[in-house]
């Protein structure tokens, strides 16, 4: 009865949601929204990177295939991602566009020019992820932060006063920390291995990013924690590999080594942003908990909002899990709004629509202390 008046209050925001967007086009909320983060999030900087591995590109079929523009965009999804949709509800058309892109054109980055999309796929809360996931060159998060503050100072030494503001105004939206736990994952009788100095060192890397973006001007930060990382199917396929011996699979049949890791993390990074909240004059914060998003799409697949009838394949690869790969060869789903997973290891258009939504609506259910509407609304 409980999960029924959620799932009834899901709906009703998400219609109350979809009315107000159907008024007039408005200027968006914010006047630049910068992006940071891995793969759920990145725009196309991989395509720009020239010893990044394929494995962490999407610029190839059939990514994209659900795009505006029907074709491969860098995007690791059918269409459109999380940064895209959060991006669409602030008011913008999109993610605003990659840094790797910008700088291949020669286009100098403009403070007024909407935003800079940072991420990049294979990225990880610790330098080392990134090569370890994909065996090629991404853009750290020390990378991406530190290309962002490197632009905000020359921003402020050509117009001090207006890149003040108009940083302290804009959104900045944070999605990493799933590939540093496939890659803890994936060596389990690793040497003195240790799961909680692990999740540790993680926040303790997420604390410098968030202080070093402070300094720069940032005080809006829009965080999503990791969700259930075991669920994907490359990690479903991993739990039921009868080769690799008896491995835990939780009650969603996911790998629950892997869905541990992140049920542990997200308090600890409430815990973390919480206490930056009040140490730092003017940070203000909006926390999405993914992993209670996934709890709740896998115990509620249909409700007003979505109707999910597959929760465990992937809709782009062959195999049962989407093993194969997604290539311009490989076997399509039909119905991909259907479907929670795109492939192996992520949302599809429809799934990270139900997160954007719910970091831009919901009202403690998910995201605290505020959602993504009351952050960037205007001070008093």
């Amino acid at each position: 009865m409980a999960s029924r008046g959620r799932a009834f209050a899901a709906g009703a925001l998400f219609l109350l949601l979809e009315l107000a967007l159907q008024g007039a086009a408005e200027p968006p909320l914010v006047p630049a929204m910068f992006v940071f983060g891995d793969s759920l999030v990145d725009v196309g900087n991989n395509n720009h990177l020239a010893r990044c591995n394929a494995s962490c590109r999407a610029d190839y079929p059939r990514y994209g295939v659900d795009h505006p523009c029907h074709s491969p965009t860098g995007r690791f999804s059918n269409g459109y991602n999380l940064a895209d949709q959060l991006a669409q509800l602030l008011g913008f058309p999109e993610s605003p566009p990659p840094l790797l892109s910008l700088l291949k054109a020669r286009l100098v980055p403009q403070m007024s020019s909407g935003g800079i999309n940072f991420a990049s796929g294979g990225a990880g809360l610790l330098d080392r992820t990134g090569p370890r996931v994909c065996g090629g060159e991404v853009l750290s998060m020390t990378a991406q932060v530190g290309n962002f503050t490197s632009l905000a100072r020359r921003w402020r030494r050509e117009n001090r006063t207006t890149a003040a503001d108009l940083i302290s105004r804009s959104l900045f939206f944070i999605s990493v920390g799933s590939n540093d736990l496939f890659e803890h994952i994936a060596f389990p009788s690793a040497p003195n291995r240790n799961d909680i100095r692990f999740l540790q060192d993680l926040v303790a890397s997420y604390t410098s990013y968030i202080k070093d973006l402070y300094a720069a001007g940032a005080r809006k930060f829009s965080v999503v924690s990791p969700s259930l990382v075991g669920c994907c199917p490359s990690q479903r396929a991993l739990a039921h590999d009868p080769s690799k011996g008896p491995i835990g699979v939780d009650k969603f049949g996911c790998l629950g080594a892997a869905n541990n890791l992140s049920r542990q993390l997200h308090p600890m990074v409430a815990d973390m942003l919480q206490g930056l909240s009040l140490e730092l004059p003017r940070m203000n914060y909006s926390l999405g908990d993914a992993v209670g998003m996934a709890d709740f799409v896998f115990n509620s697949p249909s409700t007003p909002a979505y109707n999910f009838t597959e929760l465990e394949r992937a809709c782009c690869g062959s195999g049962e899990f989407g093993e194969g790969g997604c290539n311009g060869s490989a076997p399509l789903c039909g119905n991909r709004s259907s479907y929670v997973f795109w492939d192996r290891f992520h949302p599809t258009e429809a799934a990270s629509a139900v997160t954007a939504k719910e970091l831009f609506v919901d009202t403690g259910l998910f995201v605290r202390p505020i959602n993504v509407q009351q952050l960037v609304a205007p001070q008093p």
